[in-house]
């Protein structure tokens, strides 16, 4: 049996901080996530370069990365062909009220399924799991028929309605008011506490971050919906942001509106990137909160 000498596996074993292991490491970490980035980033930059782009930089031969002015004279020709005031005051509507009432519901039945003791509660947590299976066309139909027979056509209310239900805040906040400290409840039960003091006192603070991640998540779903908004509204001064962007590409069809198009669409990505960003930090902090049970 042969021994090597101590020098020689110092020799031939790799320092961490040597360059070639710094050079593996980044490589292997940063390469992936500035791959990803970049899927996501490009063509939300060429969309706004594009933006600014007249028709003959955008329909030619001759690639141009760069516009060769800024003037916004495609988001000036959009709010001629449509009122995006309009559609942007509706949209914040069903957004801010939308997403409102799905927080509300989503921290009220995760607060039963967890602290309020009543039968088949397993059973409702799985039905509330189904939910997030089924694909929300399924649903449009028989949503369709109820609404518009309710009269909710070309309404607020029509195009809030089928969508307050939210199985994935409902399930996240569960799981996340699983791991709360069982004892500060109980102290605060024996103090005489009920369950809205111990909901809006104790639970709600705690659970911030993953109650405000609910939050982004409605918003953005909120904000983004096309589909429920284009079957239920047929009035041009009820739609929202996306459903607009349909007016504008049939008004503006050819291929020398591309910019128009493209100014258009950022109207409608930018102030939910805004509220993105604002919020993004509360993200990971609310994914893993309610992930590991101690």
């Amino acid at each position: 049996m042969t021994m090597s000498a101590p020098g020689h596996d110092q020799a031939t074993r790799t320092h961490p901080l040597a360059p070639r292991s710094l050079a593996a490491a980044a490589v292997g970490s940063y390469l992936p996530l500035v791959l990803a980035v970049a899927v996501v980033a490009l063509p939300l930059v060429w969309m706004l370069l594009s933006s600014f782009k007249t028709p003959g930089e955008l329909v030619t031969q001759d690639l141009a990365v760069l516009p060769h002015s800024l003037a916004p004279d495609n988001y000036l020709q959009a709010a001629r062909e449509v009122p995006f005031v309009r559609l942007f005051v509706n949209s914040v509507i069903v957004t801010v009220i939308g997403a409102g009432i799905k927080v509300l519901l989503a921290i009220f039945t995760a607060y039963a399924l967890v602290f309020v003791r009543f039968p088949a509660k397993k059973l409702i947590f799985a039905a509330i799991l189904v939910t997030l299976m089924v694909p929300p066309q399924v649903s449009l139909l028989p949503n369709y028929i109820l609404v518009t027979g309710l009269g909710g056509a070309d309404t607020y209310w029509g195009i809030i309605l089928p969508g307050l239900g939210t199985g994935f805040g409902t399930f996240l906040l569960r799981q996340h008011f699983m791991t709360l400290p069982i004892s500060i409840l109980e102290a605060a039960e024996i103090d005489g506490a009920g369950h809205w003091r111990r909901l809006t006192r104790i639970v709600i603070p705690i659970s911030a971050p993953s109650i405000v991640t609910v939050a982004l998540v409605s918003i953005v779903f909120e904000w983004n919906d096309y589909l429920w908004p284009l079957v239920i509204v047929t009035d041009p001064s009820m739609m929202t942001l996306p459903v607009g962007l349909t007016l504008l590409s049939n008004t503006e069809s050819d291929a020398l509106a591309y910019g128009v198009l493209m100014a258009g669409s950022v109207a409608v990505i930018v102030p939910v990137l805004i509220v993105f960003a604002s919020l993004q930090r509360y993200v990971i902090a609310g994914l893993t909160q309610g992930a590991v049970k101690d």
